[in-house]
């Protein structure tokens, strides 16, 4: 396999040793941080060097995005769109003048909200085939599937790109506190996870009923998004970050503004009442004991941990060692999270360099790989 995308990317077995090794190395890169390798991409790094490549892509505002990208995402209406308006173009219709929407009309609005799912699709593909910037898109994918929602619950298939627009792509190289926190108050997560479900006991649910603590959050956001199933948290501390939570909602249909997210703190579903948290005392503080947590958590060794794993993993074997996870998650803990920062560290370290042909790629990443390496022009992604 090496040899013979070595001779596609115009690379010739009579090379000099070392020029092989760097041209493999090339390749290894390109695999790495873009979605494969493409004769122009090769050239480019043959040119600049590697060193000088990856720290292009770890500046992504710097390369501007060429006319195969932005001319095709131009056309994609539904992505100029807010949660908000989202939900009034396509989502459920609502009674007028007392009279429901007939069944049918219901289920014509639904047909018209697929539309939404189908371009956030082709922006996602387009954008992985023909930006300059692949380790924002590479990083883009990782962060999703890190703080994944699921487009067929319901009312996520109105807000699936939003979400990916609003609180993953701008943070995707950015502080993961800020990412943390823009995927905590997205109406794609809130409505995925529950917690726009979540209130204390006793309280009034949006439906008018009684509603009481919901965990499936706060369950996820320890185990999957910060500390990791083996972070150190017990089921008291889910409840106890549950009930931080409390409040954390979307506004009701009848009270949405023209624009914005749609997330709203409700004072009266909150929990009041003082917490104990990963064996610290919270004092009831309405909406900031939840933003609290997100710090306390986004800060903790364990994240810091969790997150470096979780990108060795990713860009360099299934079973990385354990003292590049090391040195990733110290660089995590010093650096208050900044994503670029460790990356840099994570490409410098010789067992990123090393690991040549050490991972298999998704499928999804396999399809988007050979469509590059063949230059086809993908025009209508379905």
């Amino acid at each position: 396999m090496t040899v013979l995308a070595l001779s596609c990317f115009g690379f010739t077995a009579s090379a000099a040793s070392a020029e092989r090794t760097s041209d493999r190395q090339i390749l290894h890169v390109l695999d790495r941080l873009a979605f494969g390798p493409t004769a122009a991409d090769v050239k480019h790094v043959k040119a600049v060097g590697i060193d000088r490549y990856i720290a292009e892509q770890l500046d992504p505002e710097s390369t501007p995005e060429p006319p195969a990208v932005s001319e095709r995402l131009a056309g994609l209406e539904t992505l100029k769109l807010d949660p908000v308006q989202l939900f009034a173009e396509y989502g459920p219709l609502r009674p007028v003048d007392g009279v429901k929407p007939s069944p049918e009309d219901q289920q014509a609005r639904r047909q018209r909200a697929r539309l939404i799912l189908e371009q956030a699709q082709a922006a996602r593909i387009w954008r992985a085939l023909y930006s300059p910037r692949q380790l924002q898109e590479v990083m883009v994918d990782f962060w999703y599937n890190h703080f994944n929602v699921f487009a067929g619950k319901a009312l996520d298939r109105l807000w699936i790109g939003a979400y990916e627009a609003d609180a993953i792509r701008p943070y995707a190289l950015g502080r993961f506190r800020d990412l943390l926190g823009a995927t905590a108050h997205h109406p794609a997560m809130l409505f995925y996870l529950d917690n726009a479900q979540n209130a204390a006991p006793g309280s009034k649910g949006l439906n008018g009923r009684e509603a009481g603590i919901n965990e499936n959050y706060a369950r996820e956001l320890m185990e999957l998004h910060t500390l990791g199933a083996d972070g150190g948290y017990t089921q008291d501390d889910v409840v106890a970050l549950a009930r931080m939570l409390t409040g954390w909602g979307l506004a009701r249909p009848a009270a949405l503004p023209p624009s914005g997210s749609g997330f709203v703190f409700y004072p009266v579903r909150h929990d009041n009442g003082d917490k104990h948290f990963l064996g610290r005392d919270i004092a009831g503080n309405g909406e900031a004991e939840g933003e609290a947590a997100l710090d306390f958590l986004a800060k903790s060794p364990a994240t810091a941990h969790h997150i470096a794993l979780e990108l060795a993993q990713y860009f360099v074997a299934d079973q990385p060692p354990s003292a590049l996870v090391e040195r990733v998650a110290v660089r995590f803990h010093e650096t208050d999270g900044d994503i670029k920062a460790v990356l840099e560290t994570l490409f410098a370290s010789r067992e990123f360099r090393d690991s040549t042909g050490a991972k298999y790629k998704s499928p999804y990443g396999f399809v988007i790989s050979a469509a590059r390496a063949a230059g086809l022009t993908v025009d209508n992604p379905k």
